[in-house]
């Protein structure tokens, strides 16, 4: 009986430690070809670096114009976070307390719109907007983020709010509170474990994403991080040093944010799973 759970142990083990290795090689990868040069990345990628040589962070920083593109990223995020929080708390807000055929079918759009995939919408996104004159810009780039977040954040503070009591938001109004200071002083602030998970994955989401951006922001101006890395791919030639220092500044940022945010991310989850 102890030899097999001996085994049964050893076995889970070797297990998490396959799937951590599995998860961590291509950021050590990253990390460890940042530091070569270019002629030693192309022949021997999976080598450890002679000596660590900051000069391609260096380099990378001055051609991707990181601070500058670091400065667009932090924008895009915070204001298109903000915007999809707001406006998907006081929509479900809406849809749970005003019950009609108007709000049902509200939340069945939503519903439905999550399961139309980006590349079908790809095309004529860029075709309408651009004879609208309406790309290149950073707020307007927000202004899609929202439109693509609004229906899966409203889904979910929709099953949320829906386990709230009345009772409280009645207390309010007895009050003497009005219907605007009750969502924001009562119901709000109930809704913090749902949006600090909202919050925490759709940052993960926006920073990280590619794709968006390059279909929006044409000028060199407007790039992001994720778009500054590109940078560093041409058409004939690639400097796979540079984009791996520029790889390892772009991914810093989130992993601290990432760290620092952990723990909230877990206990909303866990509060979503009780609710």
């Amino acid at each position: 009986m102890r030899l097999l759970k001996t085994i049964r142990s050893l076995t889970t083990f070797l297990l998490v430690l396959a799937l951590f290795v599995l998860f961590i090689f291509p950021f050590a990868l990253i990390l460890i070809n940042s530091f070569k040069t270019r002629l030693k990345v192309v022949s021997d990628p999976l080598s450890l670096p002679a000596e660590f040589n900051f000069d391609n962070y260096a380099s990378a920083i001055r051609k991707m114009d990181f601070f500058h593109a670091l400065g667009n990223s932090l924008l895009v995020t915070v204001v298109s976070v903000a915007l999809i929080i707001l406006t998907a708390a006081m929509l479900a807000y809406y849809l749970v307390r005003w019950k009609s055929k108007f709000s049902s079918g509200v939340l069945m759009a939503l519903v439905a719109s999550m399961i139309v995939p980006f590349q079908s919408l790809m095309i004529p996104f860029v075709t309408i907007y651009g004879e609208l004159g309406l790309l290149n810009s950073k707020w307007m780039l927000c202004f899609y983020y929202a439109g693509f977040g609004i229906p899966l954040a409203t889904f979910m503070y929709h099953g949320f709010i829906k386990g709230i009591p009345k009772d409280l938001e009645l207390a309010a109004f007895v009050d003497g509170a009005t219907r605007i200071q009750v969502f924001v002083r009562v119901v709000f602030p109930i809704l913090a474990p749902i949006t600090t998970t909202l919050a925490i994955l759709d940052v993960l989401w926006i920073w990280n994403d590619f794709l968006l951006p390059s279909l929006v922001l044409l000028s060199d101006a407007n790039r992001t991080l994720p778009l500054s890395t590109f940078y560093f791919f041409g058409k004939y030639t690639s400097n796979y040093s540079e984009a791996m220092a520029a790889l390892v500044l772009s991914i810093i940022p989130i992993i601290l944010f990432y760290l620092a945010m952990q723990r909230h991310i877990i206990k909303g989850v866990m509060d979503g799973a009780v609710k």
